[in-house]
């Protein structure tokens, strides 16, 4: 398929990095878990778990409001932990919105963009590729708003075709909203090319990070990304958070998105005045145990480097790769050049599903369906694919057990 092989060394301690998760060491039907549904959810290292508990017995409080030890506390470790996250992206901290993961940052953005600048025959572009939390929410407002959801269309190889898009872009288009890395076929589109092209005819662009932010690294200034958004879940964190990042020029122009505490300055029965950015748009009490918890998350991922995570996890893919090209029979969805750590493949006259019990069996798991991709699907005339992910605490050994089992359950299957 065509993906180079990295020269580079392999500099992550592996047999270390893999003592940080204690959920490896799991028996799964007799046999050791290998975990290879990274692109669903990440596994967490000792340290969050320890964080996690840390914060429940030594700082819960509510943030913001309160004048009291604990109070204070908690609203210091919360501020910082926005402070991480923003430098992680290259962002100011009041341009770093916590959500309850990507896709309620892009409801968020469909919501408070759409209602300020989307009007009667207006036009909202996504890719082909998207992930249903990146269509659905669009269509929403289309509907609402009457205005025109527009797709870039991709080739066979999962590639988004360029020259269609640059046609697409008319002084109709509000706003481009795509994914940074397709969950279901690895692509890593041109970002910046993307941003670029929208930008020369003054459209904002949102970026959906949820499979880039876990192995490259994001620099939203370099990007020039209006929205960019992940989820803590897939990024070592625990689950029900997230981050909007927000150009300050954007959220300081859109309205709220949900109305309550913390969201305002003054309320009064006659007329309620909101907050500035990011709290005007963090309506109630946050989840501050997860957000303090997703720097942490953060930090381990620096302390490893993201270079040095997105060399190995690709050193996997091209190993991956070649040894799934050798199965009969076996036809992998997504050749891109460029592509994340994942490979999704169907197998002639069998069903996906099947594939993943017969694999579950044997201790591994992988993800099998539509991925929340379905107009893919259908672009490929295919019901789902085998999905395997792949995270830096993973192994060559395991890819070899895994393509022996695959084998195996193909042979049961045939």
């Amino acid at each position: 398929m065509g993906i180079p092989a990295t020269k580079a060394k392999n500099i992550i301690d592996l047999e270390s990095i893999r003592k940080d998760f204690p959920i490896l060491q799991t028996m799964v039907h007799g046999q050791p878990l290998i975990y290879f549904d990274n692109a669903a959810t990440s596994q967490k290292p000792e340290e969050v778990l320890k964080a996690i508990r840390e914060y429940y017995t030594e700082t819960n409080s509510n943030v913001h409001r309160g004048i009291h030890y604990l109070s204070n506390k908690a609203t210091t470790q919360f501020e910082e932990a926005r402070k991480t996250i923003a430098a992680h992206l290259n962002a100011a901290p009041e341009e770093i919105v916590f959500t309850r993961g990507t896709t309620e940052a892009i409801n968020l953005v469909a919501s408070c963009y759409g209602e300020a600048f989307v009007k009667k025959g207006d036009e909202i572009i996504v890719s082909a590729m998207e992930h249903h939390s990146n269509i659905v929410p669009w269509q929403m407002l289309c509907e609402r708003r009457k205005a025109v959801l527009k797709v870039i269309p991709i080739n066979r190889e999962g590639e988004l075709k360029m020259e269609e898009y640059k046609k697409m872009l008319s002084p109709k288009t509000r706003l481009v909203a795509v994914t940074h890395v397709s969950n279901t076929l690895g692509t890593i589109n041109p970002a910046e090319e993307i941003i670029a092209l929208a930008h020369d005819k003054d459209i904002p662009v949102l970026l959906d990070g949820a499979q880039a932010a876990p192995h490259l690294s994001i620099d939203v200034k370099k990007l020039d990304a209006d929205f960019y958004c992940f989820s803590g879940h897939k990024t070592y964190a625990p689950t029900g958070i997230g981050i909007l990042y927000g150009k300050k020029e954007w959220l300081t122009q859109l309205p709220p998105y949900q109305g309550g505490g913390e969201m305002i300055k003054e309320v009064t029965f006659e007329k309620t005045t909101y907050n500035e950015s990011p709290l005007r748009f963090e309506a109630g009490t946050p989840n501050i145990e997860a957000s303090i918890v997703l720097a942490q998350a953060i930090n381990y991922i620096n302390k490893i480097g993201l270079e040095n995570i997105a060399a190995h996890e690709h050193e996997l893919l091209v190993y991956a790769t070649g040894k799934l090209q050798e199965i009969k029979g076996l036809q992998i969805i997504g050749t891109a050049k460029n592509k994340g750590s994942l490979i999704s493949f169907a197998v002639d006259g069998i069903h996906p599903t099947d594939i993943g019990m017969l694999l579950d069996q044997q201790g591994i798991a992988v993800r099998t369906g539509h991925h929340c991709t379905q107009p893919l699907m259908n672009f490929y005339r295919i019901p789902g694919t085998v999905r395997a992910s792949f995270a830096f605490y993973n192994t060559f050994g395991e890819i070899d057990f895994f393509v022996k089992a695959l084998n195996k359950a193909i042979g049961m299957l045939k």
